[in-house]
């Protein structure tokens, strides 16, 4: 999963930073875009990736499973969110890529996208074990980091692709994550005496 998602994310970087014909089709996609939808809705979509919204959830996350008495999944799941501005940031200045609505350079990757990909979906692997229906938490990050980048998009702050590249991107750090916490409370189980 994590070659797969490597590989998405290196063609995708590769057609953006050599002005390839992905990027072309993006681009003609995302000025068809721009501007549908509510305005307000929108806007608040885009939103749910600043980190003023993102953060909190994660660290509420975070919060609960350290009380539940989870050490390494918590950990994990703070470096992750810790690893995003590290691999963004030197990203959108190496690629430098104009924003759909201003010559200003620096939306590829997409932060927002990155961060609500990682904030929500760490949130999720952390508090599934903890809900009746597991799977809801992992739908229930997909539906927010989904809404994001549909904000992001239609009010004009990135690219389709800048939006996707971040979430190849954040997919491989929560894949790890989802490893290291399965692994993590395998090992916790059997450490439990059972009586």
């Amino acid at each position: 999963m994590v070659s797969g998602l490597s590989a998405l994310f290196a063609l995708t970087t590769w057609q953006i930073a050599a002005d390839g014909p992905l990027r072309r089709l993006d681009e003609r996609a995302g000025r068809a875009l721009v501007g549908h939808g509510p305005e307000r809705l929108t806007e608040l979509l885009a939103d749910l990736g600043n980190m003023q919204v993102a953060l909190p959830v994660l660290g509420c996350a975070i919060l609960w499973t350290l009380v539940r008495g989870e050490r390494r999944a918590p950990l994990a799941a703070a470096l992750a969110m810790a690893a995003v501005p590290l691999l963004v940031v030197p990203l959108k200045d190496w690629i430098a890529r104009p924003g759909p609505l201003t010559d200003a350079t620096g939306y590829y990757p997409s932060g927002h996208a990155a961060t609500a990909a990682v904030a929500y979906g760490a949130a999720a692997l952390l508090l599934a074990p903890y809900v009746r229906y597991a799977w809801m938490m992992p739908v229930a990050a997909v539906l927010m980091t989904v809404a994001t980048g549909i904000g992001l998009v239609l009010r004009g702050y990135h690219w389709p692709l800048d939006v996707a590249g971040s979430w190849w991107l954040c997919g491989s750090l929560l894949v790890a994550l989802w490893v290291l916490s399965r692994r993590s409370r395998r090992r916790s189980s059997w450490r439990t005496p059972s009586c």
